[in-house]
């Protein structure tokens, strides 16, 4: 499956179209309207988008990017062009929202309004973690959108999608909201999409997503596409992402990310089991604290699960990321967690944390299937080697982890090791590399 920015085609047509979900308004030589039947056979008014693409579609407008280049022989400088989409979110300041991805090395970006007016535009910053990015033009008699609560949106909600696919001209497509919260996808670094069945094609980037209000819920960015065109399967960036981050361009035309400072990993049933996690709860667990970072000055500790940031509950580790991916240094945000079954509450404020260096381990004891060699005075036991087929093989442990923990218990050496194993069911704590995860042998 193929994830798709959607670039613009260089070649540019020159025909305009204007397409709503009653069917198509297509200008004449002379540009009369053509004619559409407005009412039934009744005199009843037909249902039609039309009054509200007339209210929001100049706020939509189109991006020309160009960017110097030499051929082959070293001949004079030439320009290639593309163009993708944008919404201006400031009417007074002249500022645009759209994609990263759509600017992207250009040395020159035009904006294109529905009034035929076109600008030279300024970039004022950019986030290609977030794929966002806020220009200014210097125009008058413009007209912005209000970006809303994306938060209130419900699969099943109507939405329009307005952008400028395939170089057409500025074009409106209509559908649902498919999903929410949508993660996971390697588009982006930060992912909280917005999916629609909305038509979407290369070329809507940095376009509107819309509800029936007019108002702005979600900047378009990315389509699934195995056939390399659009297949019902689009994305949006959330309104309540890009008006945060936008906030931060404005001010410092970057995002300066701080981290909390958790390694964290998703529940499986049975960390869910050995963590005593109650039923119907989600969360991540916490599987390594920086010192010295914000989570390590809230009080979370490994082995904690987070169950909800700022109010708002946590499902998954892209989850968290995308959540945390928006918030800012000297941000302070609420933790909710469980320790041993138990609710706490904790407060953090987002820092800037140098990760610590990964430690080399040193040899003798063999358990299920693993010979675990000491570590000296470093903390943990280190994995020697593992028999195939072993017990330990097939939960994943390999050759080099090094075991921190047994059943919650920090071991520094192979007589705490053997301490703290268990015959069966053992919560063992691992660093592999950079990363920790939880394993159960049972």
């Amino acid at each position: 499956m193929n994830f798709i920015r959607m670039r613009l085609f260089n070649k540019l047509l020159q025909t305009v179209s204007l397409f709503v979900l009653s069917g198509a308004l297509s200008l004449s030589p002379s540009g009369a309207l053509a004619a559409l039947p407005v009412v039934d056979s009744q005199g009843v008014p037909l249902p039609s988008l039309a009054p509200l693409i007339d209210r929001v579609a100049p706020a939509v407008v189109n991006i020309n990017t160009f960017k110097s280049q030499r051929s082959t022989d070293n001949s004079p400088s030439t320009r290639s062009n593309s163009a993708g989409s944008g919404v201006i979110v400031d009417a007074k300041q002249g500022l645009i929202l759209s994609n990263h991805h759509v600017i992207a090395g250009a040395d020159d970006i035009r904006v294109s309004l529905i009034d035929g007016r076109t600008f030279k535009a300024f970039l004022v910053g950019s986030d290609p973690g977030a794929d966002l990015a806020l220009l200014k033009i210097e125009a008058d008699k413009l007209t912005g959108l209000l970006l809303v609560d994306s938060d209130q949106l419900r699969v099943g909600d109507f939405v329009v999608a307005i952008g400028n696919p395939f170089g057409l001209g500025q074009t409106v497509t209509s559908g649902i909201v498919s999903g929410l919260g949508r993660t996971g996808l390697g588009i982006e670094n930060y992912e909280n999409f917005i999916q629609t069945d909305a038509s979407i094609n290369p070329g809507n980037s940095g376009g509107a997503l819309i509800n029936l209000k007019g108002e702005l819920v979600g900047i378009n960015t990315a389509i699934v596409a195995p056939t390399g065109s659009s297949v019902g399967i689009g994305f949006a960036i959330p309104s309540n992402m890009a008006k945060t981050i936008s906030m931060h361009l404005a001010r410092n035309g970057e995002v300066s990310r701080g981290t909390l400072g958790v390694s964290i990993q998703d529940l499986t049933p049975a960390l869910i089991k050995a963590f005593k996690v109650p039923a119907g709860r989600s969360g991540v667990v916490v599987t390594s604290v920086a010192p010295k970072s914000a989570a390590a000055k809230a009080g979370v500790i490994s082995g904690d699960i987070i169950t909800a940031i700022n109010g708002r509950g946590i499902s998954s580790v892209a989850n968290l990321r995308s959540r945390l991916g928006v918030l800012t240094l000297n941000k302070e945000l609420q933790i909710a967690y469980l320790r041993n079954g138990n609710e706490r509450q904790a407060t953090a404020v987002i820092a800037v944390v140098k990760p610590e260096p990964v430690e080399e381990i040193e040899t003798g004891l063999q358990f299920a299937g693993a010979v675990l060699k000491a570590s000296g005075d470093k903390p943990g036991v280190q994995v020697e080697s593992v028999v195939k087929e072993s017990s330990i093989d097939k939960v994943g442990i390999q050759k080099g982890d090094v075991i921190l923990s047994v059943n919650q218990n920090m071991v520094n050496s192979l007589d705490d090791f053997s301490r703290f194993v268990k015959k069966d069911n053992n919560l063992l704590l691992v660093q592999r590399g950079m990363g920790i995860l939880y394993l159960v042998l049972e």
